[in-house]
């Protein structure tokens, strides 16, 4: 990918590019005043909604809608959430009520897998979502693991690869950004990074025949964003979380795996970082290792934080200019993609639909172990 020459370099200018590399959350079911002068202020790429900001489908559609109309429409809204199924459904009630997907490796048929996919991208585009952190690239190689379990497609690499790229592929082509995560895979951590730093204790053949073997899929089925995992591999960087690292995500997942799409930090509150290493650290090294946005889920404090951190590394450094600037390329290049020619969203009524309650019904009988 070419590399976009900067030569503005005002406060303004600065401000715009910081704002957008944020996607933030908000604590309830609406915007109150503070949570508008903020967004005002930062004017974020975009927005990730949690069960506390649900309460039903309509007002999850109204919610995004109102989100949306917050920025600047030549920077249309990133809205985003987690509704992966099983475990991780944000939305239940009035939506369908999702299998994990290890329901569909059970099954192993791709066919259904792509079912699955249109099924829920058409669910949360009817509710105003233009991103699902789905799917998971993780695969399930530690019994002890405490988050990913069957969320992850399966134990066999091969099977979560091809799996993870038909799911991209039938998300993808109804519009809904997909992401896979965490890369470089969460799957053999026994600890859980919201809690804590896990570490992965594994030579370079075995990571790149089980880690890495989904996401060399999922980039190879144009996924939109990938979401780094903050885990600590140090066969690839003993010093940093992947979040953190210019090895894993700029040489690793870049140059030598080829993805050009949005890298996303993981939740920047999440223990495994938050307390751990200063937020300009945290901040710095990020950039540097190529992630485009910053997942900042809950705190107002934080989200205020990490937009002024990122305002000052530009103007404390020249590098950082010019890194924020080809982060906006890439943003850019996505929205391009997926907004220019969305297709219009499906009304409410294919929400938990017969058509969509007989597939699932189906896919609970023969996926469930």
């Amino acid at each position: 990918m070419s590399r976009v020459v900067g030569t503005v370099t005002s406060l303004a200018e600065r401000k715009a590019r910081a704002g957008q590399r944020l996607l933030i959350g908000i604590s309830g079911g609406s915007v109150d005043e503070d949570t508008r002068a903020l967004i005002k202020q930062l004017q974020p790429a975009g927005f990730i909604l949690f069960s506390r900001n649900v309460e039903e489908p309509a007002q999850v559609r109204e919610l995004n809608r109102e989100l949306a109309s917050l920025v600047d429409t030549r920077n249309p809204a990133i809205l985003s959430v987690d509704q992966e199924g099983g475990r991780v459904q944000r939305i239940k009630d009035g939506a369908s009520r999702l299998p994990p997907l290890r329901h569909l490796g059970n099954v192993d048929q791709l066919e259904i897998t792509a079912a699955y996919a249109r099924l829920l991208a058409n669910e949360v585009r009817a509710m105003g979502f233009n991103l699902n952190w789905a799917p998971i690239a993780d695969v399930d190689s530690n019994p002890d693991n405490p988050i990913i379990g069957d969320r992850s497609f399966s134990r066999d690499p091969y099977a979560v690869a091809k799996h993870v790229a038909q799911y991209i592929q039938s998300t993808q082509e109804l519009g809904v950004m997909a992401c896979a995560k965490h890369f470089p895979g969460h799957g053999d951590t026994a600890t859980d990074s919201h809690l804590t730093l896990p570490t992965v204790e594994k030579d370079i053949p075995e990571l790149n025949e089980v880690e890495l073997r989904p996401f060399v899929a999922a980039v190879q089925a144009k996924v939109a964003t990938m979401m780094t995992a903050h885990v600590v591999f140090p066969e690839w960087d003993e010093h940093r979380p992947a979040t953190m690292s210019k090895r894993i995500l700029s040489d690793i997942l870049r140059n030598e795996m080829g993805f050009e799409g949005l890298i996303v930090s993981d939740d920047l509150e999440m223990k495994a970082v938050r307390g751990r290493y200063p937020l300009r650290e945290q901040l710095d090294q990020a950039c540097r290792a190529s992630v485009d946005l910053f997942l900042v889920c809950k705190e107002p404090a934080l989200q205020l934080e990490t937009f002024e951190e990122l305002v000052r590394l530009q103007e404390d450094e020249k590098a950082h200019d010019q890194l924020a600037i080809d982060a906006m390329a890439r943003l850019q290049a996505t929205r391009e993609r997926f907004f220019l020619e969305a297709k219009p969203a499906p009304e409410m009524d294919v929400l938990n639909s017969r058509e969509h309650k007989e597939l699932l019904a189906m896919i609970q009988d023969r996926g469930a172990e």
